[in-house]
């Protein structure tokens, strides 16, 4: 870079930051915020920072090890969310759109909220809304006060975003998009059956899954299909390896 910028006419310091970071992955980019600066770090990768402005974190030199460790922690979710029962489960880092056309959704029952769960999301609300009431004309929060309102908002959104149960039937002909979302947040998406699984209806009414059947009422939890990037994920057995990098045309 540095042979580059002297041979070069333009040396301005935009045209040097472009030239040093071209080959990188932003800090704020959704697969850096996925893995976390401490985990890539750890793991031998290096940060590029700006000492002379803002650079929202800097950037990560090593993509190569970024996409690995990205692969990695998203096939331990799948590994996970497979014990559940479902017939297959689909990994990227994005999915195109309408990657779920043609797809019947499946939809659950919310699991209620315990009786503990209940105590402390009224105890958040309460907390709010007193210091919210106590700060309502204030023309700037303090830090600390401003940091506790978001640790409460999130707090209380995750109470109310309850699990969904679903019918062991339907998880065992349906399955998972398992994805980075875009704030770099896991992103889960249940209950989808292509149609080739759906059960056909015998004359009298009943399904495959009724008497006579495939499904004759055992507890018994199928091994879920796992793909990355639309191949089969490495059993686990084979695992020194290692796990893959994504293809490059599902890294958006």
């Amino acid at each position: 870079v540095w042979e580059a910028i002297n041979n070069s006419w333009s040396k301005e310091p935009y045209q040097i930051r472009r030239m040093l970071t071209e080959n990188t992955v932003r800090a704020s980019d959704k697969r850096s915020v996925f893995v976390g600066l401490d985990a890539y770090e750890a793991a031998g990768g290096q940060v590029l920072r700006d000492l002379f402005q803002s650079d929202d974190g800097g950037w990560l030199q090593d993509a190569l090890l970024l996409d690995r460790l990205v692969a990695e922690k998203l096939q331990l979710t799948a590994d996970e969310i497979a014990n559940e029962g479902w017939k297959w489960i689909e990994v990227a880092v994005s999915f195109p759109y309408g990657a779920a056309n043609g797809l019947r959704e499946l939809h659950g029952t919310p699991v209620d909220l315990t009786d503990e769960e209940q105590a402390t999301l009224g105890a958040l609300r309460d907390e709010f809304d007193k210091l919210q009431a106590e700060y309502e004309e204030a023309d700037e929060l303090p830090d600390e006060i401003d940091q506790r309102f978001g640790e409460l908002e999130a707090a209380i959104c995750a109470l109310e975003a309850r699990p969904v149960h679903f019918d062991p039937v339907d998880i065992a002909k349906a399955g998972v998009f398992l994805s980075v979302d875009a704030d770099g947040s896991l992103l889960v998406e249940r209950g989808y059956v292509k149609p080739e699984d759906e059960a056909s209806v015998a004359p009298d009414g009943e399904s495959d899954f009724g008497a006579g059947g495939t499904d004759d009422g055992a507890t018994s939890v199928q091994r879920a299909v796992i793909t990355i990037g639309g191949q089969p994920a490495q059993p686990q057995d084979d695992e020194e390896d290692g796990i893959k990098p994504l293809p490059d045309r599902l890294i958006m």
